[in-house]
């Protein structure tokens, strides 16, 4: 608001300078009703002026004033739409997560109204380290993404995700919608959003913009455990209901089972493409910000549902057949501290799948009765240390990952022991300006069972 009245006030400013009408003729005015009240009395008398050179001889004195008392209120009218257009579309975007979701994504939350445009990208280049014959070096134009919003009024809202994978289509790529949904602003405590709508467990599901995570590639733990980035046809509520102490629920379409394998339930998305809805499931979330503790926030988040999906499993041995319901359910704990400098994150999540055991007969593989999975990592800004006038950002950071999406193997059936990881990963995020970041990290793999290659990854990533 103060900067809408520095806009208003030098408006006003160049408008007054514009007509070049002595300091004592107008009064400043403080809002733009004033400005419209001067407008309407200059026509009035340009009105006045003019009626009474109908009415009597006309001068060249009268009409040189009616013109230029015309064009002073013109350059004023003109003035008032500038000023009407900054006060609604901001020329400077403060870049603020709103409603649970990343910075870039959260610009239409701070036009007036219309349309607001913003996105995100990033690419690396990765190198196998340990393995050679495991993996190529590659390099990737990883994402590029559009979010598109349209404010239609101060309680109804559009927000959109449109991202574009690898490139291109080919080769793996793809173009998909990440989330897409309405919404509808009733109540601080109560307000409803309805669409495609992001999972809102863990840290990178909601808030996956390149800036805002440590390394060139999302926790291992937020890719396979919390499959991010997750997302269903759904609809429900979010809102604060004390100060600082947020929630989000939905129901969506659950996931479905056929595709659920040994590496877990990521497969098992359906991604809003015609999803199956015979199942449906619950997923909701509370954080709290507390404010005796600068820069800490911690919650939770949990997902149940069936996913068989009304659904007939094939045992692949006896042929038997059988229906289930495939009950799934995933907890989620996290706990973020960001003082100054530092930065600390910690999350853990445990899932358990109901009827592992047929799915297991039917997939041909063993699938996880239980799983689980926990992170921890740390950074820290080192260049106000060096300069404390910095705007740039150096954060050497430590990262470290155990997982296993085979927790507890069904009765009948083996355990995988190449599923039980753990990862150690370091590196170096930098930021020129907020919006861009160029990031270095070095990971080691290890595994219970089986070797693992190591891998180095170099990137960029950019928010607007």
């Amino acid at each position: 608001m103060k900067k809408n009245n520095r806009l208003l006030k030098g408006g006003v400013l160049t408008a007054l300078v514009a007509l070049s009408a002595p300091a004592s003729a107008l009064e400043k005015p403080q809002t733009m009703e004033d400005m419209w009240k001067i407008i309407q009395a200059q026509q009035k008398q340009i009105d006045d002026m003019k009626s009474a050179m109908t009415t009597a001889a006309p001068t060249k004195t009268a009409g040189g004033d009616v013109k230029n008392l015309e064009r002073k209120t013109d350059v004023l009218t003109q003035e008032v739409e500038k000023l009407r257009t900054n006060l609604t579309i901001p020329d400077e975007v403060q870049y603020k997560s709103a409603y649970g979701l990343g910075p870039a994504a959260s610009k239409v939350y701070q036009v007036g109204k219309g349309l607001s445009i913003g996105g995100y990208g990033e690419a690396n280049y990765q190198s196998t380290v340990s393995d050679a014959t495991a993996k190529t070096d590659n390099a990737d134009f990883e994402r590029m993404v559009l979010y598109a919003g349209y404010k239609f009024t101060d309680k109804i809202l559009f927000n959109s995700e449109l991202e574009f994978e690898h490139g291109s289509t080919s080769n793996g790529g793809s173009v998909s919608v990440e989330f897409a949904a309405l919404d509808f602003f009733i109540d601080p405590m109560a307000n409803v959003r309805a669409g495609m709508v992001l999972m809102p467990m863990g840290f990178v599901n909601q808030i996956h913009e390149p800036p805002f995570y440590f390394g060139n590639n999302r926790p291992e733990v937020e890719r396979l455990i919390l499959p991010s980035t997750w997302r269903e046809i759904g609809v429900g509520l979010f809102g604060e209901v004390l100060p600082n102490l947020t929630y989000t629920a939905y129901v969506v379409n659950g996931l479905d089972a056929k595709n659920f394998t040994a590496d877990g339930i990521r497969s098992s998305r359906q991604q809003g493409s015609q999803a199956k809805a015979e199942d449906l499931a619950f997923v909701g979330r509370v954080d709290y910000a507390p404010d005796i503790v600068p820069g800490l926030s911690f919650g939770g988040s949990a997902y149940l549902g069936n996913s068989g999906q009304n659904q007939t499993f094939t045992n692949l041995t006896t042929k038997a057949k059988q229906d289930v319901n495939a009950f799934t359910q995933l907890y989620e704990g996290h706990v973020q501290w960001k003082y100054r400098g530092l930065e600390f994150r910690t999350l853990g999540s445990v899932g358990h799948i109901e009827d592992a055991g047929v799915l297991s007969a039917a997939k041909g593989q063993t699938i996880g009765e239980d799983n689980y999975g926990w992170y921890s990592e740390v950074g820290y800004d080192i260049l106000p240390l060096l300069n404390p006038n910095t705007t740039q950002y150096l954060a050497p950071f430590f990262r470290y990952e155990q997982m296993d999406t085979i927790a507890s193997a069904p009765v009948g059936f083996s355990d995988d022991e190449t599923k039980n990881k753990q990862i150690y990963q370091f590196g170096l995020q930098y930021k020129p300006i907020p919006n861009v970041v160029i990031k270095a990290d070095y990971r080691n793999f290890t595994a219970k069972k089986g070797s693992l290659p190591d891998d180095f990854n170099l990137g960029f990533g950019f928010i607007f």
